[in-house]
């Protein structure tokens, strides 16, 4: 068991970012055992969902001529535009059925502001819209968190490099992540985590 004040914080593991889903990753469902083990040697536990408006800024489908995985300026910076995925409400949005989410005490929905994307359990892009998660951790005592789920290199890595930055230690289980790796992406957010402190074990 680890001590009181670690948390274990699981990201997106949804059906649409597992095998079968509008943006799969790869294997992405192949973790889900060892999160269900881990989840029970944590005392905080948090979730966090994906959970998108149908008309969301980030949809490719929502910029007539745009192609998925294109890259757009927004008033917050670079936006990659994805495949429609998790749809607040939708099958796609919910939980993998193989994920146990009952031992967490918080779930963290993010991405349900049309208008900008949300990759990080502690913020939005704009790097400065809060979710409430740093609060309710602190709240706790929490002062180190793990991360493990989807995608290792977007929301993983972001949800990372923004705890270090709050002054938590920061671990994420890369063997307990899947990655995209969309150009070179994975190669680069292993670099930011690396030079952020954040500590990579397998």
């Amino acid at each position: 068991m680890q001590a009181g004040t670690e948390a274990l914080i699981v990201i997106d593991v949804q059906n649409d970012f597992c095998p079968g889903g509008a943006l799969a990753v790869a294997e992405g469902d192949e973790i889900i055992p060892r999160i269900n083990t881990l989840m029970g040697q944590f005392a905080t536990v948090v979730l966090t969902q994906d959970w998108h408006p149908a008309n969301h800024a980030s949809f490719a489908a929502n910029h007539p001529g745009a192609e998925a995985f294109s890259l757009i300026e927004m008033a917050y910076g670079p936006q990659v535009l994805w495949p429609v995925h998790c749809v607040k409400g939708t099958a796609g949005a919910a939980f993998h059925p193989a994920l146990a989410t009952d031992p967490a005490q918080m779930v963290i929905r993010k991405g349900f502001r049309a208008g900008i994307d949300s990759y990080s359990a502690f913020f939005e892009n704009d790097r400065t819209t809060a979710t409430g998660l740093e609060g309710y951790l602190r709240n706790r005592g929490v002062t180190g968190v793990t991360l493990v789920g989807l995608a290792t290199d977007y929301c993983v890595a972001y949800s990372a490099l923004d705890a270090a930055r709050l002054g938590f230690e920061a671990t994420v289980l890369m063997g307990a992540c899947r990655a995209i790796d969309l150009n070179g992406s994975l190669a680069e957010a292993r670099a930011q985590m690396q030079t952020a402190g954040v500590m990579l074990l397998d």
